[in-house]
């Protein structure tokens, strides 16, 4: 379980400021997959990072009762002078796995070849992608966060992820956020709607995809 306790967060854009949370509280219940939508800029990947502890709430307090995976499709997973080989041993030490055993799963599924030892910021957002999904199907985690990666790669590795992701689905929860609502569908049972400064939960993904296309509608009306 994943428990947010009177959680706030805003950032600033060039039209002001933009609250993510205001005094938030929810939970992540083990046992399903949630699909996390919202509008553009509303702050679903800032999210994502919070519940992964890769960045930090103003205020408030996120309590992790689960092993929680860093966001897939989070570019700042990585450190950019380091090669693809020397950060994987590093993450893989920092989460208490086999470095050896993960590495040679990481080069296996990201299919990067020499440019495992390349240094990261000459790997193109792809590339990136494809080393991030890879890391983290490597170690078990009870959580998964997932920014749109699994659209990442061509038909026969987005096929690929799927089979890694319905592996993982046997014994580990997803939370997702992607914009391809076919994917969402694919992958989770659950939705939430980030909106107002708060995320609001719905039992299905269908109640949350049919609520949100009519806020979405109302908004640009």
């Amino acid at each position: 379980m994943i428990i947010f306790e009177d959680v706030s967060k805003a950032y600033h854009t060039r039209s002001g400021k933009k609250i993510v949370l205001d005094n938030a509280s929810f939970d992540f219940p083990a046992g399903y997959n949630v699909g996390i939508l919202g509008g553009n800029g509303a702050g679903k990947s800032t999210l994502l990072r919070m519940i992964a502890g890769a960045e930090p709430p103003d205020r408030g307090r996120i309590r992790r009762k689960a092993r929680v995976s860093f966001p897939l499709g989070f570019g700042g997973t990585f450190h950019g002078h380091l090669s693809g080989r020397q950060n994987v041993a590093f993450v893989a030490r920092v989460y208490g796995a086999d470095s050896a055993k993960v590495l040679r799963f990481v080069q296996d599924f990201s299919e990067l070849g020499d440019y495992i030892d390349m240094p990261v910021n000459t790997y193109s957002s792809g590339m990136a992608a494809k080393l991030a999904f890879g890391l983290s199907l490597a170690i078990d985690f009870d959580v998964y966060l997932v920014d749109e990666v699994t659209e990442v790669g061509d038909a026969r590795f987005r096929r690929k992820c799927a089979e890694a992701f319905a592996e993982r689905m046997k014994r580990s929860d997803i939370i997702m956020v992607s914009h391809n609502s076919q994917t969402i569908k694919a992958y989770c049972d659950r939705g939430a709607i980030l909106q107002d400064g708060g995320l609001r939960f719905f039992e299905s993904i269908d109640e949350a995809m049919l609520f949100h296309r009519r806020l979405m509608g109302a908004a640009n009306a």
